[in-house]
């Protein structure tokens, strides 16, 4: 079964685009809290996955080779439908996942565990999720790890979207310095322009004038 698009699907968009994360190189302070989920919830697979218009792509990612799959097959597109924890003990019984190529398929998943990235304004922007090939659940303070762990990755997120546009404001603010200094060298070369001209038509007024007595 294919997840509902949110009602609010291009402001979501929109504002997941502003983080300009998506297809991004790995980074290590992503990993180690993607490593950290894996390890705490104790599941062979943990993911930080962020859903697109058509598909589901993995900033960091333990135990899959995959980068990103089709959001038409992801649990994920589901998750993001929640303000809470998404969870699917096992997928091969449940009705919205059984047929699912996921589950079907090579990777054989049956648990999954997501906890929603909460951008500052509500909209949701994926998850960081847990999942195993084996029927099971968490444990209340591995579900509590895991929502503190989306947490610290939106945290990340939101660091790593204003250092870039404070670079920006920054090269902004110099490039207009540079426009400003070069438009003040514009108005002292016209002045100097303007000044030189007069000084050439000053002489051609006096001759004029001395041509008139002599009449």
């Amino acid at each position: 079964m294919i997840a509902p698009v949110p009602q609010d699907e291009k402001k979501r968009l929109k504002v997941l685009w502003q983080y300009d994360v998506l297809d991004t190189v790995p980074e290590e302070v992503f990993d180690d809290l993607t490593e950290l989920a894996a390890y705490i919830c104790e599941a062979p697979i943990a993911l930080i996955s962020l859903v697109d218009e058509d598909r589901q792509w993995f900033k960091s990612k333990v135990g899959i080779s995959l980068n990103e799959t089709s959001r038409d097959i992801s649990f994920c597109a589901h998750a993001i439908l929640n303000e809470g924890l998404f969870v699917v003990p096992d997928a091969s019984r449940d009705e919205r996942f059984k047929h699912n190529s996921l589950v079907t398929g090579e990777t054989q998943i049956r648990f999954y565990a997501g906890a929603p990235l909460i951008a500052p304004d509500g909209h949701a922007l994926g998850t960081l999720c847990v999942l195993d090939k084996k029927p099971r659940a968490l444990r209340p303070e591995q579900e509590q790890a895991l929502r503190v762990l989306a947490h610290l990755v939106m945290t990340e997120l939101e660091l790593r979207r204003h250092s870039r546009e404070l670079n920006q404001a920054r090269a902004n603010g110099h490039k207009a310095r540079n426009e400003l200094s070069d438009a003040r060298a514009e108005i002292a070369r016209l002045r100097c322009e303007i000044a030189r001209l007069k000084a050439q038509k000053r002489p051609a007024k006096g001759k004029a004038a001395k041509r008139s007595r002599r009449a």
